[in-house]
């Protein structure tokens, strides 16, 4: 890849200069001033880039959430509206954020799944059309990992004995709803205490209580996000006191298979929570 040219055929304007951003878990991600004055920011890696612009795009279209504007997306090359922002969110910062995503869970779709898969790093998200959402979460969540990732033999009968029980463990929503899938600090930007976009996505029509168990497993909030999101759509009891720990399981087997190490143990003590 010709870094520069491709930016140049691609918006029209040669870079000037070059600025890399942290805050990504893969690929590399850089401001980039152009000769005319724009900013945008590029981001190059091996996992295919088009799929993170098409799910900005989706967002975009099918929801009001502050996303950046997608330039240019293939597979090796992303090319977005570059946002001004910080990742330290205060209280404001929290309520402005349970705002937009209590508004992005009343879009609503015909079944749980997307039209297409997604990624959450650079792990595929199979999102095939599913009726029932315990199903979707036992089949293409929590089965799709199990099939990736290396866990010890206990551990695989344990998760598999939640598997089976799922339709005890989990309710099924009023309707499928929009999620962002991602919500952890650093893809939130912020600025003058209001959330200024929303980066990073892995969309798909969910339980909303999915991303609201991502958010209390990162720590990107704290209880005012909770509290404001009530506010707006309430938060059925069970939630906190069980049905979060079961939606953990998810992102902890995505870090399990990436990461290894200090994930097994969480994994084991999530698992005691839920019960197995």
């Amino acid at each position: 890849m010709d870094l520069e040219s491709d930016i140049e055929s691609a918006l029209g304007s040669s870079p000037a200069t070059f600025r890399e951003l942290t805050g990504g878990q893969i690929g590399t991600v850089r401001q980039v001033t152009l000769a005319d004055g724009r900013r945008v920011v590029a981001k190059t890696g091996e996992t295919p880039l088009d799929v993170e612009g098409r799910m900005l795009r989706y967002l975009a279209e099918h929801s009001t959430l502050p996303v950046p504007t997608v330039y240019h997306a293939d597979s090796e090359l992303l090319l977005i509206e570059y946002v001004d922002g910080v990742t330290n969110h205060d209280a404001c910062v929290a309520r402005d954020a349970a705002d937009h995503l209590a508004a992005l869970h009343e879009n609503s779709g015909a079944a749980f799944g997307l039209d297409f898969d997604t990624v959450t790093g650079p792990v595929r998200q199979p999102n095939t059309w599913t009726e029932s959402w315990v199903e979707f979460y036992r089949e293409h969540r929590l089965g799709q990992l199990l099939s990736l990732a290396d866990l010890p033999g206990e551990t695989r009968a344990r998760l598999e004995a939640v598997c089976d029980d799922l339709g005890e463990l989990l309710t099924e929503p009023e309707r499928p709803a929009l999620i962002h899938g991602d919500v952890w600090t650093t893809n939130v930007l912020a600025s003058d205490g209001e959330v200024s976009a929303f980066l990073d996505p892995a969309i798909y029509y969910a339980h909303p209580e999915i991303e609201l168990a991502y958010i209390d497993w990162t720590g990107t909030f704290d209880e005012g996000f909770f509290e404001r999101y009530r506010e707006r759509r309430g938060i059925n009891a069970g939630f906190f006191e069980r049905r979060r720990f079961v939606y953990r399981l998810y992102p902890l087997l995505v870090h399990v298979h990436l990461f290894g190490g200090q994930y097994h143990g969480e994994l084991d003590k999530t698992l005691q929570r839920v019960g197995y």
